[in-house]
């Protein structure tokens, strides 16, 4: 089996790349790539865990006839439906006539309206177990962890929890697949990407997960994108944990949108201050440039947000509205922020940023400035109060 890689000595990576699709979900860049992570185990009864996105189904398929030898597929563990991992479905099942499909009410539920499938389901019950010979399954169903359906397969003797997307995260698994085998630093930034586009704001359901798995020894976890980490599980587990209890670093990102540069010449001057009195994590970010996806990225990790804005007609400039906007989406907690911005014959920018936050119940660390145009030299002392206020609070809390 030359283009398989094994996990253990029957269990297998059934896995594709894909650097082809340039947005996830038609929304977040993958300027990376990404894996979509499927598993097989052979034994008595072979069992195949979850599939791939449909456009990556010829070489699926044909990794795991390689795998099986001829033998038959006994059955589809489906632990998430959402598309880049449920599209080979039908392939799956027209390919090997007669596997059963394993998961829950809503799984059976999004298999009826996804696809059309109904027959040959088992339908599990949460701690529910399956004996496939040397080898046994048990399922622990965990809602919102992102979807309603979702849940997490683990493997009994060999102590590996096949995770669905949960532990996951973004960019193609360039020759290794584990976390001992590449640069786990390089991934760690689209990990964290992907948890806060994707898994974020189920925050208090990926809590109830980790209690749940909590008691549950766990030697390797698979999930369905990014490295199996088998030398490090704790690391995944510590960082999920730490990021769905909205723990932060000391930091601050300053997100802008400028329509001819006076907004932004506003943000370097705050960057500039903010570094003079003593902090190192800052991160400047033009919304016109840089996808939400990065900056949101970004504010997951650091406690003070400081937004810039041009006022365009007598509202949000529009990138930066698309920003605030993804972020009412990821119901991010305990930050603090702070607003500026410019105008021209009338205001409404800075105020519409303002009423969008604290929607959030985020704490405006300070008083908003806003300047008509272009900044002068008492702006600029506006800015720098605006700035020694906002480190001050930032260190308060």
């Amino acid at each position: 089996m030359h283009r398989v890689l094994k996990i253990t000595d029957d269990i297998f990576y059934a896995g594709v790349n894909d650097r082809d699709t340039v947005l996830f979900e038609n929304i977040w860049p993958l300027t990376k790539g990404v894996s979509y992570n499927s598993y097989l185990i052979r034994d008595e009864k072979n069992v195949l865990i979850d599939t791939v996105k449909i456009s990556k189904v010829e070489q699926f398929v044909e990794k795991i006839r390689e795998v099986l030898g001829g033998k038959s597929l006994d059955y589809l563990v489906i632990n998430h439906m959402e598309p880049d991992h449920s599209g080979s479905i039908s392939s799956i099942i027209h390919a090997f006539p007669g596997v059963k499909i394993i998961g829950n009410k809503k799984t059976r539920e999004f298999l009826k309206a996804l696809y059309g499938l109904s027959d040959n389901f088992v339908e599990i019950k949460d701690g529910e177990e399956l004996s496939l010979g040397k080898h046994k399954l048990k399922f622990y169903i965990t809602p919102m962890v992102h979807w309603p359906e979702t849940m997490m397969t683990y493997e009994v003797t060999e102590k590996i929890l096949f995770s669905g997307d949960a532990f996951g995260g973004f960019g193609s698994l360039d020759g290794g697949i584990f976390d001992d085998e590449v640069d786990i630093d390089y991934y760690e930034n689209e990990i964290r990407r992907y948890y806060s586009n994707i898994v974020g704001k189920f925050g208090p359901m990926v809590q109830k997960a980790l209690k749940k798995l909590s008691e549950v020894e766990i030697k390797i976890i698979a999930s369905t994108h990014g490295p199996i980490w088998r030398s490090n599980p704790q690391r995944i587990i510590e960082s999920y944990d730490r990021w769905s209890r909205y723990e932060v670093e000391e930091g601050v990102v300053i997100a802008y949108g400028s329509m001819y540069g006076n907004t932004e010449k506003m943000a370097d001057f705050i960057a500039k201050v903010l570094a003079k009195e003593g902090v190192k994590n800052i991160r400047v970010m033009n919304s016109s440039q840089v996808h939400e996806s990065f900056i949101i990225n970004e504010i997951w990790r650091f406690k003070g947000v400081i937004f810039g804005t041009s006022t365009y007609n007598n509202g949000i400039f529009p990138p930066m509205e698309n920003l605030i906007i993804n972020l009412a989406h990821k119901g991010i907690k305990n930050r603090i922020f702070g607003v500026f911005g410019t105008y021209g014959w009338s205001g409404g920018g800075v105020k519409g940023i303002v009423d969008y936050i604290q929607r959030n119940k985020w704490e405006l660390a300070c008083e908003p400035v806003e300047v008509q145009f272009s900044p002068d030299e008492e702006d600029f002392e506006r800015l720098r109060e605006f700035a020694k206020k906002f480190v001050k609070r930032l260190r308060q809390i």
